[in-house]
């Protein structure tokens, strides 16, 4: 029996309530609610981060921790490992209309394809 394909509009839906339920409604919202620093320039290369050990250029600064990114990171799979294994009970979108619809990755496309073409799969997926 030759599998069948999930609708690309239904993985669109997929990919939307995924990304909105497994990482935007993470520990990311924390990161992200602080004070965004302001640039004359614009490129923020006139904007610093002091510190006691010197100045740090916004371009050079981590943004994230290695405590909060893996913080994140283990909240993000635990979210899509739940996700993943309540699938029909959690596709539900809420605020995705305002989201751009969602396009392939190019680099992870590029994986697949290689991946499914070393297992000898029958046409590659092209977008």
């Amino acid at each position: 029996m030759p599998e069948e394909k999930v609708p690309d509009e239904a993985m669109r839906r997929v990919a939307l309530a995924l990304v909105e339920h497994c990482v935007r409604n993470t520990r990311l919202e924390e990161i992200h609610a602080g004070t965004v620093p302001d640039s004359v320039i614009g490129d923020y290369s006139d904007v610093k981060v002091v510190t006691p050990y010197g100045e740090i250029p916004w371009s050079q600064a981590s943004r994230i921790s290695d405590a909060e990114m893996k913080a994140l990171m283990i909240d993000i799979v635990n979210k899509v490992y739940t996700f993943l294994t309540h699938l029909e009970d959690v596709v539900v979108l809420r605020d995705f209309a305002r989201w751009n619809r969602p396009e392939h990755d190019p680099a992870l496309l590029a994986f697949a394809n290689r991946r499914a073409a070393s297992r000898g799969a029958e046409g590659e997926r092209k977008d």
